[in-house]
């Protein structure tokens, strides 16, 4: 695991906490988590819900209808999708390789994130 905080590849493990893998950098000392720096750091909610949630979005067309299938609130779904926004990158890397997506599938997603980031913005 390379380091979050410096680059080096000096790095330990440390643990686990609610699910993620922790390390511990011997280069400069910082502790981090395997989601540090993605769309999904400093979540509650598992980044498998976070990611079916989002798929809800996309497959569905809206943010509504998410709510309603998964109990998500839409306040909620609007501040996930616009941290995918700010992550698109990472994210994407995240739907090809762990989730069984096609290149048309997270294309569509990504559009829809587009689409919808006329979403008032947070505070």
């Amino acid at each position: 695991m390379v380091c979050r905080h410096c680059g080096s590849v000096r790095t330990v493990s440390n643990g686990s906490s609610r699910g993620h893998r922790q390390w511990r950098c011997r280069a400069c000392g910082r502790s981090f988590r395997s989601t540090t720096g993605t769309a999904v750091a400093h979540l509650k909610t598992p980044t498998e819900e976070v990611a079916r949630t989002l798929l809800v979005v996309m497959r569905r067309g809206s943010l509504r209808a998410a709510e309603e299938l998964t109990g998500h609130k839409y306040e909620t779904i609007g501040q996930w999708l616009r941290r995918a926004g700010r992550q698109a990158e990472a994210l994407t890397a995240v739907l090809v390789h762990d989730l069984p997506l096609s290149e048309v599938e997270v294309d569509e997603f990504w559009s829809f994130v587009r689409k919808k980031g006329a979403l008032r913005p947070t505070p």
